[in-house]
């Protein structure tokens, strides 16, 4: 069979390439930018094209696969159709791909979802379990952001945005969190959370249903959800009780988890913050009832220490220490510069780039009160990322909010000035913190590169 991919760059359709081309498919695909993601599917025999039009949909393609940001007006998505061509979005193929293990586990939530499955990826990895990983990120111990096992055993992260997962074929789900975003296809929250429960009803009677049960907005996606629900948090009529919190002097959280009334025992992270604690409890439990050793358990998520862009540390500026996180939502923001401030370093800076003018516009006020933890604030200009400046909205409206709440924050647009400006005006022990969705980790390389020049 030959597929071909629409937006095969992307972090997961690349992924879906490659367990194609595993599989013995012939592959092709298209986007619009090179990367280091394209030059690996290129040399597993896939063929690329940097630009998309009609005539790359040629009369021996079986299938076209495309992306939820492939517009109808695509011109290999219209050929695709006028030939007849079998035409599936990525979530719906994914979830066709799901259904060959029995063992399906589907990480979703507002935030964690990088980073809980890659805590996942290593529990089952270190255990020899041979697990089918897809993850959003660059993780280390599978270099890369796919890892094609040989068993029953599927981990994969499971997005809400237009409804992707409920294309999936889960037999264990995880529910991070719940809170608005993606308002450029959902209404609010009401809407969202209706997309939950019919996540959570995917599920058999026989799966589990994991959620953070501190949430506020978990308890009303349980209703008519046939599986086994978990409810994981701090609070004591949880399942899952976190307790005995603590953190070491690298912000690395020690904790305990008293589950249906037993005691687990300690647990130590090699990742920092009280939401990755939250993340690993849920990786645990999802763990436990895979049939995985606790002790082994134990051991698993303690070698776990990060993936790419979740406060992975760049490098140093002179005597700076610089980070990089994907936070793109300020509840996201707040965990990550909470995380950063157990450091215990001089100034804390962060530089942000919005991602998308839709969020930007619609949790502004969220924004401006998302950065107390830090001592200065650069923002960038909005990644536009799927959409198109809509004109009333800019990075500029953010600076004059944080500077209303007393926040420290100016607005520098290149990213060229934002390395001379950190430069000038950082000092020894200080922390930057690049943070965001789009590009803004360039400027944490930049700033560590320059030292070597």
């Amino acid at each position: 069979m030959n597929i071909h991919f629409i937006g095969i760059g992307g972090i997961s359709m690349s992924a879906l390439a490659e367990i194609c081309l595993n599989k013995g498919y012939k592959v092709s695909g298209s986007d619009s930018n090179e990367s280091y993601l394209l030059d690996s599917l290129r040399s597993q025999g896939a063929k690329i094209f940097i630009t998309q039009k009609k005539e790359n949909i040629s009369d021996d393609i079986d299938m076209v696969v495309y992306t939820a940001a492939v517009h109808p007006d695509n011109e290999e998505l219209i050929a695709a159709k006028e030939k007849n061509k079998l035409v599936m979005n990525r979530a719906a193929f994914l979830g066709q791909i799901m259904r060959e293990y029995k063992n399906s586990i589907a990480v979703s939530g507002t935030h964690g979802k990088t980073s809980t499955t890659s805590m996942l990826s290593a529990i089952f990895e270190y255990a020899n379990l041979d697990p089918t990983i897809l993850v959003g990120g660059n993780l280390s111990i599978i270099g890369g952001n796919v890892k094609i096992g040989n068993s029953d055993h599927f981990i994969t992260e499971a997005c809400e945005y237009v409804d992707s997962f409920l294309s999936f074929n889960p037999k264990i789900s995880i529910v991070l969190n719940i809170e608005e975003d993606h308002l450029d296809y959902f209404s609010g929250i009401t809407e969202i959370k209706a997309s939950f429960n019919k996540f959570g009803k995917l599920l058999p009677k026989d799966g589990y249903f994991i959620i953070n049960g501190d949430d506020e907005n978990t308890s009303d996606i349980l209703h008519d959800v046939k599986a086994n629900i978990i409810r994981y948090g701090r609070n004591t009529d949880n399942d899952a009780i976190i307790k005995n919190i603590d953190f070491d002097p690298n912000g690395y959280g020690i904790f305990e988890i008293e589950y249906k009334g037993e005691n687990l025992g300690k647990f130590e992270l090699s990742v920092p913050g009280l939401h990755n604690i939250y993340n690993a409890t849920a990786a645990i439990i999802a763990s436990i009832v895979s049939g995985i050793n606790l002790d082994t358990i134990r051991k698993n998520i303690k070698s776990y220490n990060g993936v790419g862009r979740r406060f992975e540390v760049k490098g140093n500026y002179k005597d700076v220490l610089v980070i990089d996180d994907y936070a793109h939502h300020p509840t996201e923001l707040k965990a990550t510069l909470a995380a950063a401030k157990k450091l215990k370093k001089s100034t804390l800076w962060c530089v942000f780039q919005p991602h998308t003018y839709t969020r930007t516009k619609s949790l502004l006020n969220e924004f401006s009160e998302a950065f107390y933890s830090a001592d200065k604030v650069i923002i960038t200009d909005i990644y536009a990322a799927r959409e198109s400046d809509p004109g009333d909205i800019h990075s500029k409206d953010l600076v004059e909010k944080l500077y209303q709440n007393n926040v420290d924050a100016i607005y520098i647009s290149e990213f060229e000035d934002i390395v001379k400006y950190l430069s000038e005006h950082t000092n020894e022990n200080d922390l930057v913190i690049t943070a965001g969705a789009g590009p803004v980790y360039k400027v944490a390389e930049a700033l560590v590169e320059s030292q070597e020049n």
